[in-house]
């Protein structure tokens, strides 16, 4: 009777502990390759290693001087923006990650206190 007892108490933190380790560990690495995934996406768009690479070329193949400063004004904005938008999606990944890690300690909260 004692081992089952013991069997028992021994699965039920076995258990609370894989569920840890899948909640938290596991939808880490999910919200990290979802965020990873979709700034390819967006890099296919923006080009940023590509324009950082030609920042100081000129525009469409201007060599004159007009071409080398617009081809600078265009392209920098165009990393800024692009940075931008980049760190707004990591923002938003790591605050949807943030709402996700504080679901569980947020029921059990309103589990044993209520309202």
């Amino acid at each position: 009777m004692s081992f089952s007892i013991v069997y028992l108490v021994e699965r039920f933190f076995y258990r609370i502990f894989q569920f840890i380790y899948h909640w938290y560990v596991g939808g880490f690495f999910w919200f990290v390759r979802s965020a990873l995934n979709f700034l390819e996406a967006l890099d296919r768009f923006f080009a940023l290693k590509i324009t950082l690479r030609y920042l100081f070329r000129p525009l469409y193949q201007d060599y004159t001087l007009i071409g080398y400063i617009l081809g600078f004004i265009f392209r920098s904005g165009r990393l800024i923006g692009g940075g931008l938008v980049y760190l707004a999606v990591l923002i938003v990944a790591a605050g949807l990650y943030a709402i996700w890690a504080a679901l569980p300690v947020y029921i059990l909260y309103k589990g044993f206190y209520g309202k």
